[in-house]
């Protein structure tokens, strides 16, 4: 049996064969999980909120079942954290403002409960940036949350906590959300692993701010661990509108599979995006690597017409300010400044205008679909930068672009609703990770993971590992 320090950073797959084989019990594993979070709290400040007596009981029925022998659920045992956009029963469900601060849930979301149903033990909830408005770990809520990487960094946005968590070896796994970008962002600055599965394949209720973009996905230090924790939330449900119905893509088989002969277009810029020479240096490696295990990878150097950054902020802060109207304008000193300015114009919109940008945003689904069906995948940078100061909104050099669309990569997907994933490429010359974003085919998460999969098992041991780790 490893050690007790050594549990930390198992990955997901191995801790539940060893509670499988009674090795490892998961009321060890809660107990180490908790421990953890309360260390690492007043560093990373990762959770808003922990449920340690929930957590501790539900770790005693895991435990209870294994030494009776009884059929084990696919996360049996395995702790895990949700990010505070998400609903969990009886706890505190602020979405990371001060507006929200007293708000308690009366369900868990469908992935909470799916989660939970196949075993796993849910030990807190994780930091956000407000309504996740921010792709930066902070909010007048919760404060500022760090990288384990590097305290004086962000870990990214807006699923803060849940990247920091499970960097920091507290959580195998954790539940994020997406509306542009908010898995794939934070796992790019924090070496992590994420998916964002097809638009609907994971169930979103209650009802977001952002209904038509938001997606609920994994965050693992490895693209098999977060395709086990995909495979055990993805799936129809009614309660969700935009639910896709029918089976789910065999996730699990795919982490196994070779890419040999895989059509990948290389886009480093997407024809508008301004990523930096380390940046552009490593994701040109990582193309290197796909053409390496067989891939046919064609360097394109435009990928859209234009920058679709104002057809996806017309939608996301718009959504966002809609529900936080009455707090907008009577109550502005509750939310984070850079918040409510973007929000702001967002509601100013005109009825004309704002469907002129959703008829345009069809247009790019029809320009995408149309680009796959040449390609099986494209890959390019997850963020133009490998890092970002904690406490700031946007990075040296990128001023002129808004809270979200500096960015550049990961919000058009969430217009487009295709699955798209993130890995760590490698690191910078200071040592922080740089993120390479894996996009698939409408409904083919099994095709990102298996090119995520493929890529990591190139990579040495422990690459994506802090180093205070």
């Amino acid at each position: 049996m490893p050690a007790a320090d050594q549990l930390d950073f198992l990955s997901a797959h191995a801790l539940r064969a060893l509670v499988a084989r009674r090795e490892v019990s998961p009321v060890e594993l809660t107990r180490r999980a908790l421990d953890k979070a309360e260390a690492t709290q007043a560093t990373l400040n990762a959770f808003c909120v922990l449920m340690a007596d929930e957590a501790m009981a539900q770790a005693r029925v895991a435990e209870d079942a294994v030494m009776a022998g009884a059929p084990l659920g696919l996360l049996h045992g395995l702790p895990f954290s949700a990010k505070d956009l998400m609903a969990v029963k009886g706890m505190r469900y602020a979405s990371g403002s001060r507006a929200m601060a007293d708000n308690i849930a009366q369900v868990d979301a469908p992935a909470v409960e799916r989660a939970r149903a196949a075993g796993a033990i849910l030990i807190g909830k994780t930091t956000t940036s407000e309504f996740g408005c921010k792709p930066i770990g902070d909010s007048p809520l919760t404060g500022i949350t760090r990288n384990p990487w590097n305290l004086a960094m962000t870990p990214g946005g807006s699923s803060a906590g849940a990247a920091a968590s499970v960097a920091a070896g507290v959580t195998p796994f954790a539940l994020g959300t997406d509306g542009g970008g908010s898995i794939r962002i934070p796992c790019a600055l924090s070496g992590l692993s994420g998916l964002k599965g097809q638009f609907g394949r994971v169930p979103v209720w209650p009802t977001s701010a952002t209904p038509t973009l938001a997606h609920v996905g994994p965050i693992a230090r490895s693209m098999a661990d977060a395709a086990l924790l995909f495979a055990a939330v993805a799936g129809f449900d009614r309660r969700d509108p935009f639910a896709v119905a029918g089976p789910v893509p065999d996730v699990l088989g795919a982490a196994e599979a070779s890419v040999a002969g895989m059509r990948v277009a290389y886009s480093p810029t997407f024809g508008y995006a301004r990523p930096t020479a380390e940046v552009r240096a490593a994701t040109d490696a990582a193309a290197a690597v796909f053409e390496q295990l067989g891939c046919r990878v064609d360097l394109v150097e435009q990928v859209f017409d234009t920058d679709p950054a104002d057809l996806w902020t017309a939608e996301f802060y718009a959504g966002v300010g809609t529900r936080l109207r009455d707090v907008l304008e009577n109550r502005r000193d509750l939310l984070d400044p850079a918040v409510a300015d973007i929000l702001a114009p967002a509601l100013s919109q005109e009825m004309k205008g704002y469907y002129a940008s959703v008829f345009e945003r069809y247009a790019l689904r029809e320009k995408m679909r149309g680009f796959f069906e040449t390609y099986d995948l494209l890959i390019s940078p997850v963020l133009p930068v490998s890092a970002l100061e904690a406490g700031r909104n946007l990075p040296e050099g990128l001023e002129d672009r808004n809270l979200v669309s500096w960015v550049f990569y990961t919000y058009p997907f969430n217009l487009t609703g295709q699955p798209a994933g993130a890995v760590c490429a490698g690191l910078s010359s200071e040592g922080m990770p740089i993120g390479l974003q894996i996009v698939g085919r409408s409904h083919r998460e099994d095709d990102v993971v298996r090119a995520a999969c493929a890529f990591e098992r190139t990579r040495p041991p422990g690459y994506n590992r802090p180093p205070a780790a």
